[in-house]
């Protein structure tokens, strides 16, 4: 037995080093992480007829793409932030939206006033004090229209008359729906048939 792992190891010794190719070892599948194996939620069907152009909605600060809007009326600035973020901020300051927490807690982990709704890639959407500058872009925001889904980097966000704003993690299938009159832990998509 001892005799035939020798003559296999001589064997390979001597077909790799009749090879022109030399192996490296650089380390990047050591710091690779781990994949998920478990299935993305199914997601609700879109017309693509009703599909926003997403060039028309993209900046590059510091290099990176994002994806900026404003709702029809103004009040809402809103982005999709590839692999962090999509949410929505008051462009007054206050939310104003019924069943908002008075407080969140900030970046620092003090407790101020909510001005902003988000969903992150994973995990429940949630009010936040956002940076003033988080969701306003360089340049003046394209508004999103009305019944147009703008889906980009695995977030998708839309604007309804009857429903309002709404955003979507494709990776959790989480997300939010927010008016004046409330707001909702899911997402409302376009109806199909939407004009």
């Amino acid at each position: 037995m001892r005799t035939v792992i020798v003559i296999a190891a001589a064997a390979v010794f001597s077909v790799a080093g009749c090879t022109s190719e030399s192996v490296v070892n650089t380390g990047e599948w050591e710091s690779a992480t781990a994949t998920s194996t478990s299935a993305a939620p199914p997601l609700p069907p879109t017309n693509p007829a009703l599909l926003a152009n997403a060039f028309d909605f993209v900046e590059h600060p510091d290099g990176q793409a994002a994806y900026y809007f404003v709702t029809p009326s103004g009040r809402w600035r809103c982005a999709i932030l590839p692999r962090n973020t999509a949410g929505c901020q008051a462009a007054g300051g206050a939310l104003g939206i019924a069943g908002a927490p008075d407080t969140v807690p900030d970046a620092a982990g003090d407790e101020t006033a909510p001005n902003a709704i988000v969903i992150e890639p994973e995990g429940d959407a949630h009010f936040a004090a956002v940076d003033g500058a988080e969701f306003t872009p360089a340049d003046p925001a394209k508004v999103l229209p009305f019944n147009r889904t703008l889906v980009v980097a695995r977030f998708r966000c839309n604007i309804q008359e009857a429903s309002g704003v709404s955003c979507l993690s494709e990776q959790s299938g989480k997300g939010f729906t927010f008016s004046a009159d409330g707001y909702l832990p899911r997402y409302t998509e376009v109806p199909l048939d939407a004009p």
